[in-house]
């Protein structure tokens, strides 16, 4: 049974962000949509385990690869997309469920950084403006926030940085800003006909206060194409799951050029 741990809302173009994982040859035959990718985890690295990683889907889920053995990504914590399937066998070692993982890679994942004063920031990242794409990939979940941007985009020596602020409010810890850097010809970006592109990035938020298993209001703010601020709220919970409530949009392939 096709695993549906997180609703499938992608194009076909996304298959190209995945990079294919080990496998097992009883896999050669298997439709391509088994590439596409249906969930985000966290990918955690276990020192001297058996299994020596596992997947962190949620706050309460648990997934170990059977067809996987050393951590994917080396001995980093770091948010995937992931294309996976439930196995139905049992998992040991207090884990939930066994999973295939069919194709699996790496998001950009950062820390988040503090703000200092207006000026400095908006030299060092920016404040090109950006669009927030409310689908499934949005998401607040296990300590980090992951989201799915558009900009535009020029050629491949364009530079997209992406940060994530902290303390931008005093008055509100939980409020955080997005911003975003072009670096390279602004002649090739904003020509005449401008190209669209979208990015994943995750931020880790243990810089955030620590919730103490409240539930509070996490507000996103950033700059969008029409020049205005836009914001968007999130159920927070320190190292727990919230899904997003902002509207679904899909439509364009996934930018490599991005830090």
């Amino acid at each position: 049974m096709k695993l549906n741990l997180k609703t499938l809302i992608v194009s076909v173009s996304m298959a190209a962000v995945l990079t294919a994982a080990q496998s097992c040859s009883d896999n050669d035959n298997k439709d391509y949509y088994y590439y596409y990718p249906n969930a985000i985890v966290t990918v955690k690295p276990v020192e001297g385990g058996d299994p020596s990683f596992y997947m962190q889907l949620d706050d309460s889920t648990t997934l170990v690869a059977e067809n996987i053995l050393k951590p994917p990504f080396g001995d980093k914590e770091v948010r995937a997309l992931a294309s996976i399937e439930e196995t139905g066998a049992a998992a040991e070692g207090g884990y939930d469920k066994v999973v295939h993982v069919y194709a699996i890679d790496s998001i950009l994942t950062k820390n988040t950084v503090p703000y200092t004063d207006k000026h400095t920031v908006d030299s060092l990242y920016g404040y090109d403006p950006v669009e927030m794409i409310g689908d499934w990939m949005t998401v607040v979940e296990d300590g980090y926030i992951t989201l799915r941007v558009r900009v535009v985009t020029g050629d491949y020596s364009t530079v997209h940085r992406l940060t994530l602020l902290t303390g931008v409010n005093p008055e509100d810890p939980y409020e955080v800003e997005f911003r975003h850097k072009i670096e390279g010809s602004s002649n090739q970006v904003y020509g005449p006909q401008p190209m669209l592109g979208d990015a994943l990035v995750a931020f880790r938020l243990d810089s955030l206060p620590d919730t103490r298993g409240e539930t509070v209001k996490l507000t996103l703010r950033w700059r969008a194409f029409d020049g205005a601020e836009h914001t968007a709220t999130f159920d927070y919970c320190t190292r727990a799951s919230s899904p997003s409530k902002m509207k679904i949009e899909s439509g364009a392939s996934f930018l490599t050029n991005i830090e």
